[in-house]
């Protein structure tokens, strides 16, 4: 009988285990379309082989992900290693702000929510990195430096300030304001850009965009919504960096084991590209050997002066999380990849392009390397270029060292809503190039108006109001307008209009009007409040909650 009863319980517990394996890994149904993206079209695309001198399967680890670069990165068998992000110091090296735990830790990966910030340095980009000093507690660190110029090491829940990289770091916290907005899936995982004006933008882990004036003082959240493309996903580690073309924003999904490629012009309204970001598979040497981890997470760029990424580093592990145990063959590394940066393009039309354009001049600033082959070459909005579409080449000039190419304007598919057209095609030796260009006609510096919720008072003339519009953009805003409205029985009811003055960066206005509108007690309303300067959409704000308690 007890032995009977003990099988039971071990086939139970079997299942449950065997459940939550299975329960951290799905598979992601790709979209049919994705299957006529050519090279150049996935930002996965723009990984290159991995660098090291030390290949060595004289380490822990799967045999798939042996041998290994084990000077690539940091890894040892004393600590396991997550997340981080490099700088170059004052010094001349190269520092990781790497997180850890003892790999000997009872609790395994789950010790992660224990981990030590490390500050270690390589003299090269890809490693090997070494500890020089710990920094205190925290866990998925990125660094970055504030407008001030101190360095600011984000952790969960907290953040650390040094005026030198090499310095003291003091701990303290955050300030965020949510501005009447629901905060999606609470603040971890943050990831921040630096503007033109050196203020900041932040995406927190539920795909919520925040702005800060400095990077160090109060963050307020602009967004009602999760940017993320409206997929099923599970998402987490989003990764926000700008160039001196536009805003890039990555995430993963952790469950898919996929991620996903964003851009924007202005850090706050985002636009999909098609295809996977990274997935399994993408550490790869030069010989076509590929380093087999298991999850590829805490995605991290490192950019050039031009503010492209010109570097991967991942949080890598080489199995379940939770099949890493104390004492055993398992653990986790932090891990470098080069990464295609792109080639430095410049639009020379004066005029907008649209369907009519008859061609359309680029010059390709000479960089190590270049050397098309020009038939490849397709030039337009990215919805055309991806597909192997796009204008096509007419003709070739030489301007000193750079390259200028004349395209026939034909398929370009650029409209008014295009920011940041794309080339795509290959070099002589058949690697594929790309590269992003601004176009000289669109500001790309603009105002961002954004609202609170609207507050209502009742006297004995009727309902009034006011509203909070701050300008959150790095220019001067012009004269717009609000109105504010509530959805009933699918019909949009007007509450309120108002105008908006003009208001200089981070300037905010508070705004008072009058409705006839008839609030009824206890009953919710979903409101829609709308900023527009003429006809044109600013930014949207929507928002469920009770006028009369």
């Amino acid at each position: 009988m007890y032995g009977k009863n003990l099988k039971l319980v071990l086939m139970v517990m079997l299942l449950l285990v065997s459940k939550s394996t299975f329960s951290q890994v799905t598979e992601r149904e790709r979209p049919k379309e994705w299957s006529q993206l050519v090279k150049g079209a996935r930002f996965m695309d723009r990984f290159l082989p991995m660098k090291g001198n030390q290949l060595s399967s004289d380490t822990w680890g799967t045999s798939d992900v042996r041998p290994r670069y084990v000077d690539n990165g940091i890894e040892d068998r004393i600590w396991s290693y997550w997340g981080g992000n490099i700088r170059k110091g004052e010094d001349g090296k190269y520092h990781l702000m790497v997180c850890g735990w003892l790999e000997a830790s009872p609790k395994g990966q789950m010790e992660w929510r224990n981990s030590w910030v490390f500050n270690t340095v390589s003299d090269n980009l890809t490693g090997p990195f070494k500890p020089i000093n710990i920094i205190g507690k925290g866990h998925n660190p990125e660094m970055f430096q504030a407008k001030d110029g101190r360095y600011v090491l984000y952790v969960i829940d907290g953040r650390y300030v040094a005026d030198d990289i090499n310095g003291k770091w003091e701990y303290g916290k955050f300030d965020f304001n949510a501005r009447d907005r629901r905060i999606i899936e609470g603040l971890s995982n943050l990831s921040f850009a630096q503007r033109e004006d050196s203020s900041y933008v932040m995406v927190c882990r539920g795909g919520g965009i925040w702005i800060s004036r400095d990077g160090l003082s109060e963050y307020n959240q602009l967004t009602d919504r999760r940017v993320y493309p409206d997929v099923k996903g599970r998402f987490e580690d989003p990764v926000i960096w700008r160039d001196h073309i536009q805003y890039h924003l990555i995430v993963n999904d952790w469950l898919g084991r996929i991620a996903f490629y964003l851009r924007s012009k202005d850090g706050v309204n985002w636009v999909t590209d098609p295809g996977e970001a990274y997935m399994p598979g993408v550490a790869v040497h030069e010989d076509g050997h590929s380093e087999g981890w298991f999850k590829y997470e805490r995605l991290k760029m490192y950019q050039d002066k031009y503010g492209r990424a010109i570097q991967a580093n991942f949080a890598v592990i080489d199995t379940l999380k939770h099949e890493d145990k104390p004492f055993d063959n398992h653990s986790s590394k932090n891990i470098s990849i080069p990464l295609n940066p792109g080639l430095l393009l410049t639009v020379l039309n004066d005029k907008p392009i649209t369907a009519g354009t008859k061609t359309i001049r680029l010059k390709v600033q000479a960089e190590e390397g270049f050397h098309p082959d020009v038939n490849s070459l397709r030039f337009g909005a990215s919805e055309e270029v991806n597909y192997g579409r796009g204008s096509k080449v007419l003709k070739t000039e030489n301007d000193g060292n750079d390259l200028i190419i004349t395209f026939d304007g034909k398929g370009n598919g650029i409209t008014e809503k295009e920011f940041a057209p794309k080339l795509i095609g290959r070099y002589k030796n058949g690697k594929m190039l790309y590269g992003y260009a601004r176009l000289p006609y669109v500001d790309y510096v603009e105002p961002i108006l954004s609202a609170r919720a609207p507050v209502f008072s009742e006297s004995q003339k009727g309902w009034n109001g006011n509203i909070e519009v701050q300008n959150f953009g790095q220019v001067s805003s012009q004269k717009a307008s609000v109105k504010i409205e509530y959805k009933k029985e699918g019909k949009m009811v007007k509450v309120a209009s108002a105008a908006v003055p003009a208001l200089k960066p981070y300037e905010k206005a508070d705004i008072r009007f009058a409705t006839k509108a008839d609030f009824e007690k206890g009953e919710d309303y979903n409101f829609l409040v709308t900023i527009y300067s003429g006809k044109k959409v600013l930014s949207t704000f929507r928002l469920n909650r009770k006028v009369v308690e």
